[in-house]
C-alpha cells in the first residue's frame, strides 16, 4: 500500500471517530469570488461537495464574496469558515481573529510557500515593454487595490524597482472583479499592462478566451512550475476558521481537507504554511494590518502635516523678520534718544550758562543804576582823606604840626580809606562771575548784609527795618548767599525807586516768617503800587515800569528763587499803599550747624 493510501485511510478512521462528536447543522463556507460569482461557484463547488461527503452530519453551504463582503460577513458572524488569498487572509486575521487551518498547494510543487504569484501581461506587439521599469509613466490594469495576486504582488515588485503606482507611476486602472476584465482592458489598449493571478493566462489560453501568443508575460521569472509569473511566489490560499467556530468542527474539516485528493486543477490542501513572507510584503506596502505605518511614516506625516509645518516655518520666518525689524527700530530709537539726550544736556548747559550770564547782567544793571550814588559816596571819603593830607602838609610847613594832630589826621585818613575799600569790595563781589555754591546761612544775616551793601553804595537810601525774627535755628537756609543777596538788593532797590516816585521817606519793612517747612521773606514798600494787569506781567522777561529799566531784574530773581526750591510772589498789602514782594526758601536740616556769619560779604 502506498503512502497516500495510508494517509487517506488514516484520515477516514479519524473522520469516523469525530463523526459521532460533531453535532449536525449548517456549516457556512465563504469563498473569495475573484473571477466572479459564476466562476466561483464552478471553482469551489467540488470543494463543498467533497467536504459534504466527508462530513455526513453537516450541511455545507457555499457562499461567495468579494473582498469587502467577506470581511463584513465574518464581522457579522455569518460564516464558520473562509477561503481566501494569503494577503486577504493576513488582513482578516488581524481584523476578525480568523485562524488558518490549511493551505492550498499545487500538485507540481508540494512547497506551500511557493503557490501564489502574479503575471504582468502586455500585448505581444508592444516591443517597447520588455522590463517592469518600462511601465514608468504608463497605465497598469488590475482588479482592485486590495487584490493580493491581482495587484499587490505586482505593486511590491514595482516598488522594489523604484516605481510608485500609489503615486501614479505607473497609473493604476482598477477594473473590478472578475479578473477577466483586466485582460479585456489590455486587449482593448485601455492599459499598457495588466496584473493577473498566476496560471490565469494559461487557463484563458486553454479555454480559447485569449489567443495563444497574443499576450506576453513581462519580465518573466525562471520557471518554478507550469505557469509563467512576473513576481515572487508566496504561500497558497488559506482555509481558515472563524473565531466562533467550534474547535471540534475545525478538526473535522481539517482532517477532511487533508484526506482530499488533488482536484482537476492539481490543487490540494496541506497543513498551514508559514505566512511570514506575506506579512513582510504587506509591511513593505504598508497596507492591511500594517496600514498604520502609512500614518506614522515620515512621508505620510509630511503629506498630512506639511501645511502646518509650512505655516509654522512661515510664522517663524515672519517672527524672525519682525524680531530683526524690532531690534533695528530699537537700536535706531536708542540712537535717537541718545542723541536727543545729548542735545538736551547741551541745551541745559547752554541755558545754565545763559542763566549765569543773565544773573551777572542783572547785578551789573543794579550796580549801573547805583553808579551815580556810588561816585558821590566814594568822593566824600576821598575828599576827607585829601583835606587831612593837605592840612598835615600846611602844619608841617608852618612848623605847627603837633603829635596829637598827626595822630588824629592819620586815624581819620585810615577810617575813610577803610570805608571806601569796604564799598568797593562789596561791588567787586557782586559783579564777579563765579560758580554757584550752596551753604547754610542765617537768613537774617543775609538781609543785614544786603542792607549794608545797599547803604554802602547809597548812604542816603531809605532805612530798612527788620521786624520780629523767628528763632535762629528756624531761619537757617541752604542757599547761594551771593544770589540771595542779589535778590534782596534788587527788591530793596525797587522798593526805594517806588517810594522815591512819591517822595516817601518811610522805611522799607522786611519780615521773616515760617511757612511750613520753609522760611519766608517779605519786603514791603510804601510806593504807589501796581494795577492787577501790571502785577500779572511783573515777572515776565523784559517787562518793566521804569523808563530806563531793562525788565530783567524780577525775572532773574524769580528764576533764582525757584532754582532754590522756593517761590517769589507780589502781594497787595492788607492796608495802606505799596506792594509786598514775598519769597520762600527751604529750611536747612537742623543737624547742619549754622555758619558764624563772619565771612566778608
Amino acid at each position: 500500500m502506498t503512502f497516500p493510501s495510508l494517509r487517506h485511510s488514516f484520515c477516514a478512521v479519524l473522520l469516523s471517530l469525530f463523526a459521532g462528536l460533531a453535532a449536525a447543522g449548517e456549516v457556512r463556507l465563504g469563498v473569495l469570488a475573484w473571477l466572479g460569482s459564476e466562476e466561483a461557484e464552478v471553482q469551489w463547488a467540488p470543494l463543498a461537495q467533497a467536504l459534504q461527503q466527508r462530513l455526513p452530519g453537516q450541511s455545507i453551504v457555499l457562499r461567495h464574496y468579494d473582498l469587502a463582503g467577506m470581511a463584513a460577513a465574518l464581522r457579522a458572524g455569518e460564516l464558520e469558515f473562509a477561503v481566501t488569498n494569503p494577503g486577504h487572509y493576513v488582513t482578516l486575521e488581524a481584523e476578525t481573529g480568523l485562524t488558518r487551518i490549511a493551505t492550498q498547494v499545487g500538485e507540481t510543487s508540494q512547497n506551500p510557500a511557493h503557490a501564489v504569484g502574479s503575471a504582468v501581461v502586455v500585448l505581444d506587439r508592444r516591443l517597447d515593454l520588455q522590463r517592469l521599469e518600462d511601465l514608468r509613466g504608463g497605465n497598469l490594469a488590475a482588479v482592485a487595490a486590495d487584490a493580493f495576486g491581482g495587484y499587490q504582488l505586482a505593486w511590491a515588485e514595482l516598488q522594489r524597482l523604484g516605481l510608485a503606482p500609489e503615486e501614479g507611476n505607473p497609473q493604476p486602472h482598477f477594473t473590478g472583479f472578475p479578473m477577466s476584465r483586466v485582460v479585456d482592458a489590455v486587449l482593448a489598449g485601455e492599459a499598457d499592462a495588466g496584473v493577473l493571478r498566476a496560471c490565469l493566462l494559461e487557463r484563458l489560453e486553454q479555454s480559447g478566451a485569449v489567443a495563444p501568443g497574443r499576450l506576453r508575460v513581462l519580465a518573466q521569472r525562471p520557471a518554478d512550475g507550469p505557469c509563467r509569473v512576473t513576481t515572487r511566489l508566496y504561500p497558497g490560499w488559506a482555509f481558515a476558521a472563524a473565531p466562533a467556530t467550534d474547535p471540534a468542527l475545525s478538526r473535522q474539516v481539517l482532517l477532511a481537507l487533508l484526506s482530499m485528493p488533488p482536484d482537476a486543477g492539481g490543487l490540494s490542501w496541506t497543513v498551514p504554511a508559514d505566512y511570514h513572507p506575506v506579512h513582510e510584503l504587506l509591511r513593505q506596502l504598508r497596507i492591511g494590518p500594517y496600514a498604520f505605518l502609512r500614518e506614522t511614516g515620515w512621508d505620510s506625516l509630511w503629506q498630512r502635516y506639511w501645511p502646518w509645518v509650512a505655516g509654522l516655518l512661515m510664522f517663524l520666518l515672519a517672527w524672525g523678520v519682525y524680531t530683526l525689524r524690532v531690534e533695528h527700530l530699537v537700536q535706531r530709537r536708542t540712537r535717537e534718544l541718545s542723541s536727543a539726550l545729548a542735545e538736551r544736556h547741551r541745551l541745559e548747559a547752554q541755558v545754565h550758562a545763559g542763566q549765569q550770564q543773565m544773573d551777572h547782567l542783572s547785578r551789573l544793571s543794579i550796580l549801573g543804576e547805583l553808579a551815580g550814588t556810588l561816585a558821590h559816596e566814594l568822593n566824600q571819603p576821598l575828599a576827607t582823606m585829601g583835606n587831612y593830607a593837605r592840612s598835615l602838609l600846611r602844619r608841617q610847613q608852618s612848623g605847627t604840626l603837633a603829635p596829637e594832630a598827626l595822630t588824629q589826621a592819620a586815624e581819620e585818613i585810615a577810617n575813610e580809606s577803610e570805608r571806601a575799600a569796604g564799598i568797593l569790595a562789596g561791588i567787586r563781589a557782586m559783579s564777579r562771575k563765579r560758580s554757584r555754591v550752596r551753604e547754610v546761612w542765617d537768613l537774617a544775616e543775609l538781609v543785614q548784609a544786603a542792607d549794608r551793601l545797599l547803604h554802602g553804595m547809597a548812604p542816603r537810601g531809605p532805612a530798612i527795618v527788620l521786624g520780629e525774627l523767628p528763632a535762629a535755628a528756624e531761619r537757617q537756609v541752604e542757599v547761594d548767599p551771593l544770589q540771595i543777596q542779589q535778590v534782596l538788593l534788587n527788591l530793596f532797590k525797587n522798593a526805594w525807586d517806588a517810594q522815591q516816585s512819591l517822595g516817601c521817606t518811610t522805611p522799607i519793612e522786611v519780615s521773616l516768617s515760617l511757612v511750613g517747612e520753609r522760611c519766608g521773606v517779605a519786603v514791603r514798600d510804601h510806593g504807589p503800587g501796581l494795577t492787577p494787569e501790571l502785577r500779572a506781567r511783573l515777572f515776565e522777561p523784559f517787562f518793566t515800569t521804569k523808563p530806563d529799566g531793562l525788565g530783567l531784574g524780577l525775572s532773574i530773581c524769580k528764576t533764582i528763587i525757584e532754582a532754590h526750591g522756593g517761590e517769589l510772589q507780589a502781594w497787595v498789602p492788607p492796608s495802606g499803599p505799596g506792594l509786598i514782594f514775598h519769597f520762600t526758601l527751604p529750611r536747612a536740616p537742623l543737624a547742619v550747624p549754622a555758619p558764624t556769619g563772619s565771612e566778608s560779604l
